[in-house]
Formats: C-alpha cells, sequence, structure tokens
C-alpha cells in the first residue's frame, strides 16, 4: 500500500507474541523478511463478554438481591443430587421457622388465592399466643447476609393480613443489628416497604420477618437488596461485579446464555417475556445448571446493562430446540418445538425487536417505556441457537426463524451456531445450516489445554473471506495461571490479524460464587463472595485488548532483530492513539523491534506499562494481585528495540 490517510496512520495499536519454536507449528520458512506495511479494516467490537447464570452469578451475585428463595418457590426438581448441591430443596429451603419467648404457632407453604399465578407459593405464618416478637421465618441469605454499619439496606414483602404488626429485623445469632416495625390493616395483598440501618458491620447476618400479635399472615417476595446498588437503581444489580464488567470496557454482551438460554427441556426453554415487567409476576424457573433462577435480572436488565457499560447487546434465542444435554431426559435430550407452535415462537423474536427498537406507540415499545426506558436500546444482534446438537428438527426451524426474520428485520445481524465443538460433524451442519440461511455470523465455542491456543494460532488465516463472520461466543484455556492468560493473549493477537472474518469473541463464563456447592464450571473471568470480588489474571488479559479495540490491522510494523517479520503479532489501529502490546511467552527475554515511521505518531511520548507473574501465579483470595505492574515513561525512537521481559505483557501507550 504507497498512499496512507493521516487519520488512520495517526493510530495503532501492536500486539506481540513471542512463542517456543517447539510450540509455533507454522514452519519458519514462511517468515518473510523486510516486509511491505499493510493494511485491512476489521471488525471494531472484537473483544466482548458473555453472561450467563451459572456459578451462581445471577441470584447470589450480580444480582442485588440478599433474601435466597424470597418467592417461596424452591422445589426438590430444582437440583440434581449428583451435582454435590447439598440435598433436596424445598418451599422453605433457606429459611427457619422462628419463636420467640413461649410463643405458640405454625408455618404452612400454601398456593390458594397467591400474589399471582406465575409463583403460586406463599408462606402463612399462624400465631397463636402473642409473645414478645411471636413468631416468624429467618432467612439466611447466600451463605449468609453481609451488612455494613455505614450502609442502608431497602426491605420489601408482599403480605396479607386483616390487621396486625410486622417486625423486620437483622440479626446475628442472638445480637439485633437493626429493626422495624411495619403496621398490617388490609385484608387484601399488600407491599410494605421500610429501610434498615444496621448498628454493626456483620459478615454472617439473617433477616427475620416476625408477628408478635395473635392471627394468620401470608407473606410473599421477601426481599432486601444494598440501597447503594449500580448506578442506583432500586432492586438493582450489585455495584463491584457490575462495576467489574464495566472495567473490561467490552464492545458487546451476550446473554443469557449459553445452555440457560434453550434450556433442559421445552417446558424450561429461556423465553424473554416472561423476564420483563414487574419482578413479582416474573415467573421463577429452574435452569440447566441445577438451580432456580428469580428472573430478578431479565431482558430489560441486560439491555439496561448493556446500555450503561457501553455495549452492544446480543441476547441469544433458541432455535426452536431445547439442549441435547437436557438432565429431565434419558438419551438424547433435544426437543423440538411442535410445528403448530413455531409462529408463536418466532413471534418471539419479532417482539424482542419492538421491545428492543420499537416507538411508543407499539406494544412492547411502551411496555419497554413503562418499564422506564422510553428510549429504543438500538439492538442490532440477535443468536439464534447455543450449541445444539444440529438434527432435522433444528435446520428445520432455524431456516423458519431466519427466513422470518430476513423478511421483516433485515436490519438485524443474525448469529448462527455451530455446535459445542469445534470441526466434529455439528460443527460443519452448523456451518452448512448457516450458509443457507444467509445469517451475518456464526458461533463457535472453544475450551481447551493453553497448547491447544498456541498450536492454533494461525486457524482462521484460511477461513473464507465471504460469507459468515466468526463469533467466538465461548473460549477460554482450561485454568486460570499466568500461563493461561499468555497463551489466551498470544490467541487474541491472531484473532485481530484475523479481524476481517472474526467479528466478534468473549471468553467465558464470567464469573463463579466462591463456594464448591455453588460451581458448576471452571475456569471463570472473575471470582467473589458476599463482599469482595477477585478477577483473575485472565481478566487483565481480557481488559488490555478491550480498552485497545482497533477498527484496522497492519502487517510489516514488527519484526525480530534480523529484520524479519515476526510471525505472532497483531497491529491495529484506531483514532489518534497508538497502543502497542507486547506477549512473551517464553523464560528468557526476547528483543522485538517496532518501526513507528510509517504510522506517522503525532508524538513519541510513551507509557510504558508492564504486567509479569510466575508462569503458575493464580489469583486466589489470599493473593487476589500476583500480577507485578510496572510504568515508566519514555520518549521512543521511530525505530525502537524493546527487550520483553519472560512470561510478561507490555502496553506501550503513545
Amino acid at each position: 500500500m504507497k498512499h496512507f490517510s493521516r487519520a488512520l496512520l495517526c493510530a495503532a495499536t501492536l500486539s506481540i507474541v513471542n512463542l517456543p519454536l517447539s510450540i509455533v507449528h507454522c514452519p519458519l520458512s514462511i517468515t518473510m523478511a523486510q516486509p511491505a506495511v499493510s493494511s485491512k479494516a476489521i471488525s471494531p467490537i472484537l473483544v466482548g463478554t458473555f453472561f450467563e447464570d451459572l456459578n451462581y452469578a445471577a441470584d447470589g451475585g450480580l444480582y442485588g438481591e440478599l433474601v435466597q428463595n424470597r418467592s417461596f418457590e424452591y422445589a426438590p426438581s430444582d437440583i440434581d443430587l449428583h451435582m454435590n448441591k447439598g440435598g433436596t430443596w424445598h418451599s422453605l429451603t433457606a429459611w427457619q421457622f422462628v419463636r420467640s419467648n413461649n410463643a405458640i404457632g405454625r408455618v404452612t407453604v400454601e398456593s390458594a388465592a397467591p400474589l399471582n399465578g406465575n409463583n403460586r407459593h406463599y408462606a402463612q405464618l399462624t400465631t397463636f399466643t402473642d409473645g414478645t416478637r411471636g413468631v416468624g421465618l429467618r432467612n439466611m441469605g447466600y451463605d449468609g447476609i453481609c451488612v455494613d454499619s455505614m450502609a442502608q439496606y431497602d426491605f420489601s414483602v408482599f403480605v396479607r393480613a386483616a390487621k396486625g404488626t410486622l417486625l423486620v429485623r437483622l440479626t446475628e445469632a442472638d445480637s439485633l443489628l437493626a429493626e422495624q416495625t411495619l403496621t398490617l390493616d388490609n385484608g387484601e395483598w399488600q407491599q410494605k416497604r421500610c429501610t434498615l440501618f444496621p448498628k454493626r458491620t456483620s459478615t454472617n447476618a439473617s433477616l427475620e420477618v416476625m408477628f408478635p400479635e395473635c392471627g394468620t399472615y401470608d407473606i410473599d417476595m421477601v426481599s432486601l437488596f444494598p440501597h447503594d446498588t449500580y448506578r442506583g437503581r432500586p432492586g438493582g444489580l450489585r455495584r463491584d461485579l457490575a462495576t467489574a464488567i464495566e472495567d473490561l470496557h467490552p464492545a458487546f454482551m451476550r446473554f443469557p446464555g449459553g445452555c440457560l438460554a434453550h434450556g433442559d427441556g421445552l417446558p424450561y426453554i429461556y423465553r424473554w417475556k416472561p423476564t420483563v415487567g414487574p419482578v413479582e409476576a416474573r415467573a421463577e424457573m429452574p435452569n440447566i445448571w441445577n438451580y432456580r433462577q428469580s428472573m430478578g435480572i431479565g431482558y430489560h436488565e441486560y439491555l439496561q446493562l448493556c446500555e450503561d457499560i457501553g455495549a452492544e447487546p446480543v441476547p441469544v434465542l433458541a432455535a426452536g430446540v431445547s439442549c441435547q444435554n437436557s438432565a429431565r431426559r434419558r438419551g438424547d435430550g433435544q426437543e423440538a418445538v411442535p410445528m403448530e407452535d413455531m409462529d408463536d415462537f418466532i413471534q418471539d423474536f419479532l417482539d424482542l425487536v419492538e421491545y428492543c427498537n420499537g416507538d411508543t406507540a407499539t406494544t412492547w415499545g411502551r411496555c419497554r417505556a413503562e418499564a422506564g426506558h422510553p428510549e429504543p436500546f438500538n439492538l442490532k444482534y440477535i443468536g439464534v441457537g447455543n450449541e445444539d446438537r444440529i438434527t432435522s428438527d433444528f435446520e428445520e426451524r432455524f431456516a423458519m426463524i431466519c427466513r422470518v426474520m430476513r423478511e421483516r428485520h433485515p436490519e438485524i445481524k443474525l448469529i448462527g451456531t455451530a455446535g459445542p465443538c469445534l470441526d466434529d460433524e455439528d460443527f460443519r451442519l452448523g456451518w452448512a445450516a448457516a450458509r443457507k440461511a444467509g445469517v451475518w455470523g456464526v458461533d463457535e465455542h472453544q475450551y481447551a489445554q493453553p497448547e491447544w491456543f498456541l498450536n492454533n494460532l494461525h486457524r482462521y488465516d484460511s477461513y473464507p473471506r465471504t460469507g459468515p463472520k466468526v463469533y467466538l461466543g465461548e473460549w477460554a484455556s482450561r485454568g486460570n495461571k499466568w500461563w493461561n492468560a499468555l497463551c489466551e493473549a498470544a490467541f487474541l493477537c491472531h484473532l485481530e490479524r484475523n479481524g476481517d472474518v472474526v467479528a466478534m469473541a468473549s471468553y467465558a463464563p464470567l464469573f463463579c460464587r466462591i463456594n464448591p456447592r455453588r460451581w458448576n464450571w471452571k475456569p471463570d473471568l472473575i471470582f467473589f463472595d458476599n463482599t469482595h470480588v477477585y478477577p483473575s489474571v485472565n481478566y487483565a488479559v481480557q481488559q488490555l485488548f478491550g480498552t485497545t479495540r482497533g477498527d484496522r490491522v497492519w502487517t510489516g510494523i514488527i519484526s525480530d532483530v534480523d529484520g524479519n517479520e515476526a510471525d505472532v503479532t497483531s497491529c491495529v489501529t484506531k483514532d489518534r492513539d497508538i497502543f502497542i502490546r507486547l506477549v512473551n511467552t517464553t523464560d528468557q527475554p526476547v528483543q522485538r523491534v517496532l518501526k513507528l515511521a510509517p504510522l506517522r505518531p503525532l508524538s513519541l511520548k510513551a507509557s510504558i506499562e508492564v504486567l509479569t507473574a510466575d508462569r503458575d501465579a493464580e489469583a486466589t483470595p489470599e493473593n487476589p494481585s500476583p500480577i507485578n505492574r510496572t510504568t515508566e515513561y519514555k520518549r521512543l525512537t521511530k525505530t525502537y528495540s524493546y527487550e520483553m521481559p519472560p512470561y510478561s505483557v507490555t502496553i506501550i501507550r503513545l
């Protein structure tokens, strides 16, 4: 390329990886001396994130609700006892019946005349004798409830009683942390609220709802939220976890799954419509990861979060079939939506576009406005299916969905699926079905040992440059050590180099609660407990690429000391900044030469940030920051030689 526009040459991102020769699988003979500088357009949204409610990522995690089983809907079928989840569940799981002094009473779970038809169970407490506090229920939350003496907590409950008094208490063992009194004076369901101010901090508190006077009391949707939620939204997201997502600077966010999206059999396919509207009317549902989801984080909350963090929303809807790994069926678990129901099923796709993009005069646009967001969400992408087995049932329904969506909403970019594994029969059939349907992209998944990623750096070099784009929707090396992060950085460099065909990539899974009884999948990007967030070392790499995305990729900028093009490198440009990323996966220092003159940097003043760690370093609660970070400021020359430390990632910013 002989001529360069000044706008393009004012910015660059360069990424270099040096690998042991025994690992790089391409022959050295392909390395070209003194390469010419050239560039091509690539996806500007390459690096994003993926959220799925597994590992208690939503309930007990990102969702700020502190009460577990708040609407008494837990059931034995929610739990697979082989998953070591702590025994059979029931409607009073996470609750204890409490009697003060000599009070006499009882608790039952009822379903007659419920608060609504979506969540039919509620607790009925009967007090036969007046007591100091009477009888009630105590909730232990998710591994205890943590409260801070400097914070306040918003309590709400739906209650039905002719008259009486409700005591709302935060306690730790026999110690009272906070208490409020609510008066009941209506025989119909009504919502009562109050604010609790703990007088001291506790990491193992409980919430109590007590009825000191004789009578019968029905309660449902017992809720406790920290007042300080993300963006200050009542009943919203846990602030520190949402901030951890925001700090990744993802270009997009995929939700709600994953296997969660196509569900554990037809009755449990994730349908978006029951997840919007008032939270008390949203139908709870067991998920494929062997626990119940409250739907407190529904489609509206996902879309709002995407807007808050500046990420494109990428919802994934089932392609008319359930997950083939459904545990509630014997043999092949994939079930297909009956053909006579497919029109209604496809209508969900059309109505989702209306909810996201329609004006407030439309049915679903008005629903969005009633939820507090009159402006459109500007949806551009929809995933159709998730790593499905490519059966004839799938292919027929997938084609139907894509045909209707292309006709009614050609502006929406559809993303197909290529099964759970690379290069098997489902992968080949999935790609064929996607090309036939004319979709914009195809979702590939890959979980493998770190060495796989090093040995497959050039996987996408030979992909066709026409037809569907690649979306690497779920990928991670198996482990959370620094070696894993370095190998992922190497792979990301080559995703950038192939950014004309690889349009999007998202590490998965995102969150994991630190408790063996809560784990469904590891590795994960971010670990957490009730009070702290522990980003993995892999998080640092994803964050680095998320904050230095480009829209063009360049070659001929980076070389070894002999002037040969460095094989495992990427150089991307965007706007007016230059970002140079250098990754060394060896145990020895490695020299690289940066030829900055062709990029015409406006200034050669640079910050050089270096991340290093032991090869096997891993972030833990005891050692949450095993990465050593140093930053220095230098003025570079137009041809600049840099020595990469062993096992390091270097970010040079101009």
